[in-house]
């Protein structure tokens, strides 16, 4: 028993050395892209491309960072300043000092408009989680918003079930677990063997996580191959860090009210907001979206006739145009 423990001891010493030596090379081959500002005493990762008014500010996914806006940013650059950043724990972003709910999500979100823009009003453009962000960004700071886009908002968690409110502990569950996976290198591990051309032994590992996780986890692969191949080392790296995986819990902890919050707004600001739907959302939320859209007097919807959830990555020219068109217009 003795010689077993101490052989399970010596396993586990040795991924979390793996895991921090891995760390440290890490810090050395990918520094942040962007630049570290401080925000609420600390740091928060912001890239910023081009010149020119109004800003463009890109909000990510509920565990995405700000290499999810590669493809769109460098081409919204092209035509005025564009930014996007990494959340509180996500990205290269340190994690937040306080629990995360709307107030601190928001309160961060306008600092960093702030930053990154000045005095001049901003179009705030949102994914899945960041669309409630941004949306509600909007009708707290009519003044400072030139223009909404959401993309794909989750409409259908203003009012939760108790299904959702099960999946949503569970996903909350994974992370953390996910976390301490990464702590014990067992994550960078798996993603070394996944590209270094051994990909059975992680798949098999993803397995353990049970069918729903790991048909989550092959989607969300897939998706992240959409990205231009040069990211493809900057994303494994982040996916390697037990922060972003705390980040993740507490974000997901955060979406129930974010959502209740957002599905509560009866107005937005008259300016031009345009949501954009996936093709693949039934009919009942392409219909909630509509009604999202309506919140403007300048509202409008689009459905993305060829994109799944990550519209950005499918359709990043329909994107790009529908800011331009806000941009241009204003």
């Amino acid at each position: 028993m003795f010689v077993l423990a101490a052989a399970v001891a010596a396993v586990v010493a040795a991924g979390v050395v793996y895991q921090l030596v891995g760390l440290h090379l890490d810090a050395r081959r990918y520094p942040p892209p962007g630049t570290m500002v401080d925000v609420q005493g600390r740091e928060l990762h912001v890239v910023c491309r081009g010149s020119g008014s109004p800003l463009v500010l890109f909000e990510s996914g509920i565990a995405a960072s700000s290499l999810s806006w590669t493809r769109v940013l460098r081409d919204v650059a092209e035509f005025t300043r564009a930014c996007a950043y990494d959340r509180a724990g996500l990205g290269w972003s340190d994690p937040s000092r306080m629990r995360l709910n709307p107030a601190v999500l928001l309160a961060s979100l306008r600092d960093v408009v702030t930053h990154a823009g000045g005095a001049d009003r901003a179009v705030l453009v949102g994914h899945s989680f960041g669309a409630l962000l941004v949306c509600a960004y909007g009708s707290q700071h009519p003044g400072e918003t030139a223009g909404v886009v959401l993309l794909d908002p989750p409409s259908e968690w203003h009012e939760i079930t108790r299904q959702q409110r099960w999946r949503l502990r569970g996903g909350i569950q994974l992370s953390r677990l996910g976390g301490l996976f990464a702590r014990l290198g067992v994550v960078r591990a798996s993603l070394a063997l996944l590209t270094g051309g051994a990909p059975a032994v992680p798949r098999n590992f993803v397995r353990i996580l049970g069918p729903a996780a790991s048909r989550e986890l092959g989607h969300l692969v897939g998706e992240v191959r959409k990205l231009p191949a040069d990211v493809h080392p900057l994303i494994q790296t982040l996916w390697c860090r037990p922060k972003c995986f705390r980040a993740m819990a507490e974000h997901m902890a955060s979406l129930e009210q974010t959502a209740a919050m957002v599905g509560g707004i009866t107005a937005l600001p008259d300016v031009p907001l345009v949501v954009i739907s996936s093709s693949e959302r039934p009919a009942e939320e392409i219909d909630r979206h509509r009604q999202l859209a309506r919140l403007s007097p300048q509202g409008r919807h689009i459905i993305a006739e060829r994109s799944g959830h990550w519209i950005q990555f499918d359709e990043p020219e329909l994107v790009v145009q529908t800011i331009r068109d806000i941009v241009v217009g204003g």
